[in-house]
């Protein structure tokens, strides 16, 4: 509480600075004409307007959970929320000068102005603060201890994310088994406290009571799991689950009713609607448009880079698999020798690719080799951002070994995804691309897009 309080009172300080600079900005720094003069008290004639726009900044971000503690995650993926709020902000003032405008003059553009300064102002005071957060956060006594039921890979992988994540103050304190299979082979004995059936006796450590238990393996039975909410309840500890994301979606279910009978369903992905499918298409040739013409020269040096170092064609065309599957040709700057697969057939690059030549290399690094592929943006074979499209021999084959794979061609395919973005590309695993590429489908929004494509930038992981 005291820290969501503390963050409305920063942002509303950095609000009000944001708006008066736009004010600044509009009459007395020069930079913008101003066509009738000024009122010498122009800056006190704006406090109202200046209150109402924060207070509907401050209600907009409110809205969209920005004042959710703790601040969990890394601080960029949180501008495009903000970037989000900044425009909703707008509109919002924008028809509150609207609504005024008989009874007291605004200036529009001092509204448009102060969208970037606010956005400025924001951006670093919620960077000071959330570095003030996180210092506090590592060296601050734990304030979570949590037991996991269950010894598998999602249990190694939940302890690993719990404890790299400062802000939540957590540790795992132990295990317990829920089956009789050998646990994971990076989970440390030491911590696996004995069986389910144990479970009253293993809430009560060396340190105190345990605060939070989390179930990774809901295969344990429906009464089980019932047992375990109930005591969880009379122990006043808080429960959790993370449900097995091979079998059980993370998106929303639907329900419908034939006569009286009612039918449980996956609900629709989001680009299932029209209208945003017609919002990312928009994204999509305004992106590509931009894209081709900042490229255009990074293309043409590294076209003469590729001829000088090896004989052949400086793009390479690839079948792949798009939307429902269809195949189509993407586009790439070469980046191994012309005969790489005369001798293997269809294989995935390794890490020091004998394959691969040297300036391909360097492109493949800096995801530079990827740039001709907004042409195949441009001309709807794909979108910017996407699951990435793959060759018909390895579709054939992952369709088949892989549930669910199938899915991930509801959509066209981008030219980078939150799978890449998190280093699954190359020849890594399969089955963790999957469940990156669904999730996006699941909850697709542009800001998602804006996010991925920013990381793109700065992903190197298995770049190869």
């Amino acid at each position: 509480m005291t820290d969501s309080l503390i963050a409305v009172v920063a942002d509303a300080a950095a609000m009000v600075a944001g708006l008066y600079a736009a004010i600044w900005i509009r009459f007395d720094s020069g930079w913008l004409a101003v066509v009738l003069g000024r009122h010498p008290h122009v800056y006190r004639e704006y406090t109202g307007g200046v209150f109402l726009a924060t207070l509907a900044y401050l209600l907009i971000y409110r809205s969209l959970g920005l004042y959710v503690r703790p601040q969990i995650g890394r601080f960029e993926d949180k501008i495009p929320r903000l970037a989000r709020a900044s425009g909703l902000s707008l509109v919002a003032a924008m028809v509150m000068a609207f609504i005024v405008k008989n009874y007291v003059e605004y200036s529009t553009l001092a509204i448009l102005v102060s969208v970037p300064t606010v956005m400025l102002f924001v951006v670093l005071e919620r960077y000071v603060l959330f570095r003030i957060e996180l210092h506090f956060a590592r060296h601050s006594t734990v304030k979570n201890r949590v037991l996991i039921l269950g010894t598998d890979s999602v249990a190694t992988h939940l302890k690993r994310s719990l404890e790299n994540e400062p802000m939540l103050r957590s540790r795992v304190v132990g295990f317990l088994r829920t089956d009789l299979s050998d646990p994971d082979k990076d989970l440390p004995r030491e911590l696996i406290l004995g069986t389910v059936e144990e479970l009253a006796a293993a809430t009560r450590t060396d340190e105190g009571r345990v605060d939070q238990i989390i179930l990774t393996n809901s295969a344990i039975g429906h009464q089980r799991i019932v047992d375990i909410i109930l005591f969880c309840e009379r122990e006043l500890i808080r429960f959790n689950m993370v449900p097995d994301l091979f079998r059980i979606l993370t998106g929303s279910m639907d329900m419908q009713s034939v006569d009286d009978i009612p039918m449980l369903g996956i609900s629709q992905w989001p680009l299932d609607h029209f209208w945003k499918r017609f919002i990312k298409r928009g994204e999509d040739i305004v992106g590509a448009l931009v894209g081709l013409i900042l490229s255009g020269p990074i293309i043409a040096v590294a076209a003469l880079l590729i001829k000088r170092e090896s004989p052949g064609p400086i793009f390479y065309a690839q079948e792949r698999c798009g939307e429902k599957g269809e195949p189509f040709h993407i586009y790439k700057l070469r980046t191994m020798r012309v005969d790489a697969e005369s001798a293997s057939g269809p294989v995935f690059t390794a890490e020091q690719d004998p394959r691969v030549t040297h300036i391909g290399g360097v492109l493949r690094r800096l995801n530079l080799d990827e740039l001709p592929q907004f042409w195949n943006v441009l001309r709807g074979d794909m979108s910017l951002v996407g699951p990435r499209p793959e060759r018909p021999h390895f579709v054939e084959q992952f369709k088949e070994d892989i549930g669910r794979y199938m899915w991930r061609h509801v959509s066209k395919p981008g030219v980078t995804g939150w799978a890449q973005v998190n280093g699954l590309r190359g020849n890594t695993s399969i089955e963790e691309r999957i469940k990156y590429d669904l999730y996006y489908l699941e909850n697709w929004s542009l800001s998602f897009d804006f996010k991925i494509l920013v990381k793109t930038f700065m992903a190197r992981e298995n770049a190869y």
